[in-house]
């Protein structure tokens, strides 16, 4: 109760000073909530565009306010204590409920403001900077801020309110967990490819003995694959565990594994040529690309509506659906000059 009796509090006119104290508590509030996220007042302060001594005076003065400490100053860097730990709670439920009433109110207005944007792994690639560009040039009063993770970290850190929307993959048919709100905007498809000089059968037996490169456990790919690998009675040698899919791609060029890589990355990045693809009997993995949310973002939903007519567009083009064909390997200049004119 005792972060509702400030809030309550802070809504009211001081009696000496005749300055309304809503504004500074919660601002002190938005201060603690970025230093538990950031770990230290240097990270908080530049995370919120400001000196870590005056973000050293916001914690002082939520403190003094609250009459507690909530850091421990035992330590160092200081970190929360237990206090501090329950009061932050409250505070960002407080500022997430604040943050939804000021957005109700302004959901006609020019989108503005921070909107914090969740990349998972398998989409984080150069060509979506283009619609991220394109974002802040349409709305120059929106601020952006990225983070690429694991799907299910992404639903973690939308439900607890540090995310406003994601774009992550999910398997075909599925949904994010409620009450985060999915829009499927595009089907994808993976294949499982191997470097040009490779010599891996495309049986699961002969995928079972083949060193793989694929994304560290907690990706649903990843998990369809071995589950799919497993009924059959074999397991994949996992030889590499990279996130990037540019390096990812570099290991199975160079022979050093098996891959699994969204078909759209292999031809974005004309590497059809550098690879081989292999299709075991019963493997299909067209996993939707989905845009979640948590719910109503005010003014701020122009913009993610904008971002995902984008995205959107990006897929279609990228015709991922088609199966991925080898295209003729280009011949020596001086063989293409020997060929007789037709």
């Amino acid at each position: 109760m005792m972060l509702l009796v400030l809030h309550y509090s802070a809504i009211r006119w001081g009696e000496d000073s005749g300055v309304l104290w809503e504004a500074p508590v919660l601002d002190d509030l938005h201060a603690l909530v970025e230093f538990a996220q950031a770990g230290s007042i240097v990270g908080a302060a530049d995370r919120l565009y400001r000196t870590p001594s005056a973000v050293t005076r916001q914690l002082q003065r939520l403190e003094a306010a609250l009459g507690a400490e909530l850091l421990d100053r035992s330590v160092k860097p200081p970190r929360l204590n237990s206090l501090g730990s329950k009061v932050l709670e409250q505070a960002r439920d407080l500022l997430q409920r604040t943050e939804a009433l000021k957005s109700l109110a302004s959901s006609d207005a020019e989108p503005h403001g921070l909107l914090r944007i969740g990349l998972a792994h398998p989409l984080a690639e150069g060509t979506l900077i283009d619609p991220i560009l394109a974002l802040t040039e349409k709305y120059p009063k929106v601020r952006l801020r990225l983070l690429s993770a694991l799907t299910g970290e992404l639903f973690n850190r939308l439900l607890a309110g540090e995310l406003d929307v994601a774009a992550v993959l999910l398997p075909e048919g599925k949904t994010a967990p409620p009450p985060l709100l999915t829009n499927i905007i595009a089907t994808d498809r993976m294949e499982i490819v191997q470097g040009a000089a490779g010599n891996v059968g495309g049986d699961w037996k002969s995928l079972g003995r083949a060193p793989w490169v694929l994304n560290p456990p907690g990706c649903p790919l990843r998990a369809s694959l071995i589950d799919r690998m497993e009924r059959d009675g074999f397991t994949p040698m996992i030889a590499a565990e990279i996130h990037n899919m540019h390096l990812q791609l570099a290991f199975v060029q160079s022979g050093y594994g098996v891959g699994l890589l969204p078909a759209r990355f292999i031809v974005r990045n004309h590497s059809i040529d550098t690879v081989k693809v292999l299709r075991p009997p019963s493997f299909a993995l067209h996993p939707s690309v989905a845009i979640v949310r948590v719910g109503q973002l005010g003014a701020l939903g122009k913009a993610v509506e904008q971002l995902e007519h984008w995205f959107r567009q990006l897929f279609e083009a990228a015709d991922a659906t088609k199966p991925v064909t080898r295209s003729r390997r280009r011949e020596p200049a001086n063989r293409r000059k020997a060929r007789p004119r037709k």
